[in-house]
């Protein structure tokens, strides 16, 4: 049976119910439920298949990873305001923990520059609010640590990860940016030895720091010679490794190790150095040094926290809770594209959550990934999480067998490794020009946060950047604006020239303005007889609805006639906003112009809509039915949702009771057998009786609400047969 010899077989589809909705959204099947706990432990997917060649591989990385490690836990420590074992048990905890939660066999779960800082900065604001805590910080960091832990955690495991998708990138790198230039200059006292000078507060704000370090220099001492010579060999020693590397390629691998091992190597050095210097000065030293490091886990407990604590710090957990996400999701996920594999962002959430709720029980202070290690960790090999182990193990070897040697190591000598380390952090010329070209405004964002960030904290800077975004992504949202669009025949000429097979040509459908960056020279045809297409570009939602409408009224009107002159009859009678014609028959109105016949909306870039924007095509619909003086009909074509459909039948549209439908597409199958189920919830109806067809046509939408389209073609098809 051919497709004109019957009509095509009816179909109606069954709008979505709430029911729906709350069955597929909030009420999980047992596969669902199965496959989340198993989510919960990414191990058990790998596990099992771990052999020798992951093992070396892991091994290596992990050695490299611990000998950094240990050197810039202690340094980070001091920058958070603890003692520097403190960061020993930080990057214990978080390399011991991570690997059974970890999506990320990359990252490095421990104590970094920025997070350090911001907690120093918090203990600097709470701790005069808490003297009975002046002489244990400690435990104020353990609390605060538990907290985070447990928010972050829950983030993770309500699969909130998605918001971190909210922090554009140009945000993270101002974040980064002016967070390296805030502690690189509060490290330059240390290392030139005037950080003790009274009244200089080097946690003040950026400029301040830069200011008072010219006003104080007068009083930098032998602790400049140690900081700035080691500084310049850690950068003379990478520069050489770089150079060595692109000379002889070759021996690429082992220049890197020795670049990684650098900062070990300079620690031992000076540390000889001091060790030559202060053995017989041990209670006045010639410079500054670290001094007594106490061996193993002094500080093991169950963290305190209380109410005192908390009511002081809760101002300032935002501010920690994006940098702990930030840092760490930001990290992984592009390491993760560098080694291709994705990682999965609520499952991380919930790996330095339990970081940072276990690891005050060590005493541990907020943990999150570090950018310098996870890329050294990379870079060294690794094959696994299971890495993490390998680096706890140094870092617990170190912990219990370096104490008397972390005696000697000199305060300068570790600003340098602080100041060397968050050096890669700045953004570099080439991202910065390019955030210009790409987008001009976002590239004002970035400098806005990183000035903040110099001019007054990084919280303050972060607040900045997150808001700034924030407002840029809401300002594009509400100014979104449609596009009228009109045909153009295109050939698509695929053939050679010398052979007679025709070539094929269609319909498409581009702006009337050219704003797609169309060829100037080809000229759209716009749609005869008072009908008009119109495009709606984003999500057509409360922020945008009426700016969306506004400009589609203003066009509809300026291209078109009223329907009635003079609706009002009597001067006296017209609204006091409607200019109209003064008289009946007054000659203002060109009557060349048509009346408006019907509206053709292109739904293919909507996603979602909402009741505010529903009601708002509603009232237009109201408002250009006044004015053309008859029903005005409404199409839509690329509706991509059953939901979307079930808000403009809510609404009134897709349907009218005089409406008949005479253009629609239908697809043509086989023979087919109708085995109709209770889930398909689907009415078939089809001429003749009979259960099967040689050759079926079957609608692809609706056939109850024929004013839905599947694409502007027969949309524009079905308001050309309309009277």
């Amino acid at each position: 049976m051919s497709f004109h010899e019957h009509e095509p077989i009816l179909y109606v589809e069954a709008l979505p119910s709430s029911r729906q909705w709350v069955a597929q959204n909030l009420i999980p099947s047992r596969a669902k439920t199965t496959d989340y706990v198993k989510s919960l432990f990414p191990i058990l997917s790998w596990i099992y298949r771990y052999n020798w060649t992951w093992f070396l591989g892991d091994v290596v990385a992990g050695v490299t990873v611990g000998v950094v490690v240990v050197p810039q836990g202690m340094a980070y420590a001091k920058l958070a305001q603890l003692p520097p074992e403190f960061g020993l048990y930080s990057s214990f905890v978080g390399c011991l923990l991570y690997f059974m939660f970890a999506t990320s066999k990359d990252i490095t779960i421990g104590p970094v520059a920025v997070m350090s800082t911001l907690m120093g900065n918090i203990l600097q604001d709470v701790l005069p609010h808490l003297p009975q805590y002046q002489a244990t910080p400690w435990v104020v960091a353990g609390c605060l640590s538990v907290v985070l832990g447990c928010i972050v955690t829950a983030l993770g495991l309500l699969r909130l990860g998605f918001i971190v998708d909210f922090i554009p990138l140009p945000a993270i790198a101002a974040f980064m940016t002016g967070s390296a230039l805030n502690i690189a200059m509060g490290q330059i006292p240390t290392l030139m030895g005037n950080n003790s000078v009274k009244g200089y507060n080097t946690r003040a704000a950026t400029y301040l720091v830069f200011g008072n370090f010219f006003k104080y220099i007068k009083y930098c001492n032998i602790n400049a010679a140690v900081g700035l010579t080691s500084l310049f060999l850690l950068y003379a020693i990478r520069a050489g490794c770089k150079y060595s590397a692109r000379r002889w390629p070759q021996r690429e691998k082992l220049f890197f190790f020795i670049s990684t091992l650098r900062t070990a190597f300079v620690i031992l050095l000076y540390t000889l150095i001091s060790y030559l210097v202060n053995r017989n000065h041990r209670s006045n030293p010639k410079f500054s040094i670290l001094g007594v490091v106490p061996r193993g886990f002094q500080h093991m407990n169950v963290p305190t926290v209380n109410s005192d604590i908390l009511s002081a710090v809760a101002g300032k957990l935002p501010s920690a809770i994006i940098v702990l996400i930030i840092e760490h999701i930001s990290i992984s996920k592009s390491f993760g594209r560098i080694n291709n594999y994705t990682i999965n962002p609520n499952q991380e959430l919930i790996a330095i959550g339990i970081t940072n709720i276990f690891g005050p029980f060590f005493g541990a202070y907020p943990a999150t990934g570090s950018f310098s290690r996870t890329a050294i960790k990379s870079k060294a090999g690794v094959r696994t999480p299971l890495a993490g182990i390998i680096t706890a193990a140094v870092v617990v070897i170190a912990i219990y067998a370096l104490p008397p040697v972390f005696f000697y190591i000199s305060n300068a000598l570790l600003a340098a490794v602080i100041i060397h380390a968050v050096g890669d952090l700045v953004s570099t010329p080439t991202a910065i020009r390019m955030f210009w070209r790409v987008s001009p405004f976002e590239f004002v964002i970035f400098w806005a946060g990183v000035l903040v960030s110099i001019f007054s904290s990084i919280d303050n800077g972060i607040y900045t950047t997150v808001a700034a975004s924030a407002a840029l992504l809401l300002f594009r949202i509400a100014k979104a604006q449609g596009k009228f669009v009109g045909t153009v025949r295109v050939v698509y000429d695929q053939t050679p020239a010398n052979t007679s097979v025709p070539s094929e040509s269609r319909d498409i459908f581009v702006p009337l303005d050219h704003s797609d960056g169309s060829n100037p020279s080809v000229t759209p045809q716009h749609p005869q007889g008072g009908v008009f297409i119109y495009r709606l570009n984003e999500g057509y939602l409360y922020p945008n609805a009426v700016h969306f409408t506004d400009h589609m009224i203003s066009e509809v009107t300026a291209h078109t006639r009223p329907g009635v002159a003079n609706p009002y009859g009597s001067l006296g009678n017209r609204p006091w906003n409607d200019p109209g014609p003064r008289h009946k028959d007054d000659n203002d109105i060109d009557m060349s112009l048509p009346v408006l016949r019907a509206v053709i909306l292109d739904f293919n870039g909507v996603s979602n809509v909402d009741i505010t924007s529903i009601q708002n095509l509603v009232d237009v619909r109201k408002q250009l039915d006044r004015y053309a003086g008859r029903p005005v009909s409404w199409h839509f074509a690329g509706v991509k949702s059953p939901w979307i459909r079930r808000a403009l039948v809510a609404g009134g549209f897709g349907s009218s009771s005089s409406a008949t439908r005479t253009v629609f597409s239908v697809a043509t199958v086989g023979a087919l057998e109708h085995n109709k189920s209770e889930e398909e919830k689907i009415e078939w109806r089809k001429p003749g009786g009979g259960n099967s067809f040689d050759s079926l046509p079957l609608p692809i939408l609706s056939s109850d609400h024929p004013f839905f389209h599947v694409d502007l073609d027969e949309a524009l098809k079905a308001t050309q047969l309309e009277n």
